[in-house]
């Protein structure tokens, strides 16, 4: 006994700074927000917390009959729809690619395909400004190449948000290539092998030993889309600052722009409670899907 209670003692003393670290920086500030988001607190308590009252849903209240509110998580929502998918299969195509044993210098392709992950945000930003200009811009350059009228890009409510789109998923797929490309290195090559044997093609490869093999890992990185999805809030702001109209103002968007433009941080803070509920439910929906499916 006293064996085990020293192994479960040393294993506490591994774990506990991460508990310590997650209990500080994230558990404690959803309670905190959670509370906040039930008062009134604005930039008259951050001077004086006697100003602080007790409100109880009347943020929540406030926030549903607002129509931008509505509008922003109706944005957030086209992102998270149009957004993980395409993610997804650029990351798993891009991981596909580079795990193929005929590809030619693969540590160059990478590089290439992960840098735009870890390359600064405004940056990439900037490039992509141009790159989308409605008169000097390449693509619509290219797209005047073969007839097609210059469309601006981040001018038009229509297309601002296709545009940010594009952008994100080529700013982020590289992270979900690494996971899944680590998956694919990791899946036995008999399993493919054997297909071969049976006369199984590329795609029946896929559909029967790849795609179950890197089941929980697609489940890991569908998770983690939809919660970045959720969040986007960098690309809009250093892009169109939520415009044109605010068709581009998201949930965080929004919420930042509560919380520190215009200090109504209990509202702020609402916010940031809804969106946390939506995406546990997305999250729990997902994973009873998952786990109801009969090949899982």
């Amino acid at each position: 006994m006293s064996a085990t209670r020293a192994r479960e003692r040393t294993a506490w003393s591994f774990v506990a700074p991460a508990l310590i670290a997650i209990g500080v920086f994230f558990a404690l500030p959803t309670i905190a927000a959670a509370f906040l988001s039930l008062t009134d607190f604005d930039i008259y308590a951050v001077a004086d917390l006697r100003n602080l009252r007790f409100v109880g849903l009347d943020n929540y209240a406030s926030l549903f009959a607002r129509r931008l509110f509505w509008q922003a998580l109706g944005t957030t929502m086209w992102f998270v729809v149009f957004g993980v998918p395409a993610t997804v299969l650029a990351s798993l195509a891009a991981a596909l690619l580079l795990n193929a044993k005929t590809l030619r210098w693969k540590p160059l392709w990478r590089l290439a395909l992960f840098a735009p992950f870890v390359t600064t945000l405004v940056a990439t930003a900037v490039v992509w400004r141009y790159l989308l200009h409605t008169r000097y811009g390449l693509i619509n350059y290219a797209l005047g190449s073969v007839g097609i009228a210059p469309v601006d890009w981040l001018g038009s409510p229509h297309a601002a948000i296709p545009a940010i789109l594009i952008f994100v998923v080529w700013k982020t797929f590289g992270y979900n290539m690494i996971i899944f490309l680590t998956a694919l290195q990791t899946t036995s090559a008999d399993l493919y092998e054997a297909a071969r044997i049976d006369g199984a093609g590329w795609w029946t490869q896929f559909r029967h030993v790849t795609l179950p093999a890197i089941g929980p890992t697609l489940l890991l990185v569908s998770i983690l889309s939809i919660a970045g999805f959720f969040q986007i809030f960098a690309e809009p702001y250093v892009m169109t600052l939520g415009g044109p109209a605010q068709s581009t103002v998201t949930v965080l968007y929004f919420m930042f722009e509560e919380g520190f433009k215009w200090w109504n941080l209990g509202t702020a803070s609402a916010v940031a409670v809804i969106l946390f509920v939506l995406i546990l439910i997305v999250t729990l929906v997902q994973l009873r899907l998952t786990r109801e499916r009969p090949d899982s």
